[in-house]
């Protein structure tokens, strides 16, 4: 049974009896027992199956959540000690769509705390390894979902992405990793970080697997104001659609200092693969590029201090029995049970918040957002996609980057421009590194709820690459 399974092959091998819903279930529930001491991928495994709901597009397909997406009845951690005891009391709505699509869930899988990190080592219950090199970190803040997957520990998982911690895992364990556009998935039972610019997206094997459970998961709620009244299309049915004359944008601030040597040779490759295809190549310039991570770590400690907030030891989670005032219990319960990333971006964003500084700081790191979008927006008044690296090294080793946490944002710097304008944006795998011979993830950026474009694109070049 050793094979690493798409959706289409579940969907074919119960179709043909090769195997039975329940086999296919204990098949991977027994690999993650055996696997997972290794990879530290899952945090909580679900041992039973639930019914099996026959003729849905998921029937039976194992999948995993990434342990921030809240499965009524299951523990959330979020990655943090102070919810290490949270069970949560409904399903999120991604969720309960995959249910509702006939999916087996395995497990919850491990995130960087509250998902603040890009490489999956501030999770309080300790780093989750890359399955290519388990010196080195899967990326993060899903570096759980990319890293089952990645492991065929799951046949998908789901993600968060909000400033590229979908897709930057997706590239350094050589998996695709989806961001939809924000307001196209519903942000409800997510364990909210930066409440705009959150994310909820598929990690998968390919991209068909990645447009069907898009097509799953996205649409309005009414359980969340941001989800945008839009039809949801088929995103596979045009996967197959010659991509000749399609413009695609190479921006040339993609191409600077930092980024490494090999993995701006796979992404020239990718592109004149493109242009194999067919497509008209331009260079363009998003002109405030350079200005997008400064904007972002404003904007993201001051939402996360606000969001965090509720974590007080008083509801639920975490609480410090040690103090003998409410102000003491407080303090207790935060100090003990947040991480130092947590502590360092609430910190933050109190500051940036407070009176005297709201305007120099998060006020202009607003407007600089807003000149980001903008930027696109000409951009993409030429083209119809954009392309370049989603991160600019290969996995690098655990603790190698820990005491520099400056360092291990600037992992950041090629994802975090497409959440500030709200864009959807997928990384596929464009092979491995010459010298280090890890992945390398190659990103492509559509317009507002252009999805299907992008899919259609990626789905072309990754059947040449």
């Amino acid at each position: 049974m050793a094979k690493n399974y798409t959706i289409k092959d579940i969907l074919a091998g119960l179709k043909t009896r090769e195997f039975s819903a329940e086999e296919i279930f204990k098949y991977y529930n027994a690999k993650i027992k055996i696997e997972n001491n290794k990879l530290n991928a899952y945090l909580s495994v679900f041992e039973n199956r639930t019914d099996i709901l026959p003729d849905q597009p998921l029937s039976a397909v194992p999948c995993a959540i990434k342990d921030n997406m809240l499965i009524e009845g299951t523990a959330a951690t979020a990655g943090s000690k102070i919810l290490e005891n949270y069970i949560s009391a409904y399903d999120a709505t991604a969720v309960s769509k995959l249910r509702s699509s006939g999916v087996q869930f395995l497990g919850k899988t491990n995130l960087d705390e509250f998902a603040m990190g890009t490489s999956t080592e501030n999770s309080a219950f300790g780093p989750t390894k890359n399955p290519h090199d388990v010196k080195r970190v899967p990326g993060g803040s899903s570096g759980g979902s990319a890293a089952a997957v990645a492991a065929d520990l799951c046949v998908f998982a789901l993600g968060s992405d909000t400033g590229g911690s979908v897709r930057q895992p997706a590239s350094m364990c050589g998996v695709v990793g989806l961001k939809p556009t924000y307001g196209r998935v519903s942000r409800h039972g997510l364990i909210a970080m930066a409440s705009s610019l959150d994310q909820i997206g598929p990690l998968t094997k390919n991209v068909y697997d990645a447009a069907l459970v898009l097509g799953i998961i996205a649409g309005t709620d009414k359980f969340d104001s941001t989800t945008v009244p839009r039809e949801v299309p088929d995103f596979t049915k045009n996967l197959d659609k010659n991509i000749k004359g399609l413009k695609i944008g190479v921006p040339k601030e993609f191409f600077r200092e930092g980024l490494s040597s090999e993995v701006e040779e796979k992404i020239r490759y990718a592109i004149a693969k493109l242009e194999d295809l067919g497509c008209e190549i331009a260079d363009i310039s998003l002109p405030n590029f350079e200005y997008a991570l400064a904007s972002y770590y404003i904007i993201v400690p001051s939402e996360v201090s606000s969001n965090l907030a509720r974590f007080d030891g008083i509801r639920y989670g975490y609480s410090s029995h040690g103090g003998s005032t409410l102000s003491d219990t407080y303090l207790e319960s935060r100090s003990h049970g947040f991480g130092p990333e947590p502590k360092r971006r609430i910190m933050l964003g109190a500051y940036a918040l407070s009176s005297g500084y709201y305007d120099a700081y998060y006020l202009k790191a607003q407007k600089v957002r807003a000149l980001i979008k903008k930027d696109f927006d000409e951009a993409f008044g030429k083209v119809d996609v954009i392309v370049g690296p989603t991160s600019p090294t290969t996995a690098f080793k655990i603790g190698e980057k820990a005491s520099d946490p400056l360092s291990l944002y600037l992992e950041d710097v090629y994802t975090v421009p497409v959440n500030l304008a709200g864009l959807p944006g997928i990384s596929i795998p464009a092979g491995l590194g010459k010298n280090s011979r890890l992945p390398i993830g190659f990103q492509m950026i559509g317009k507002h709820f252009d999805e299907q474009t992008l899919l259609n694109a990626a789905h072309q070049l990754e059947k040449v690459l």
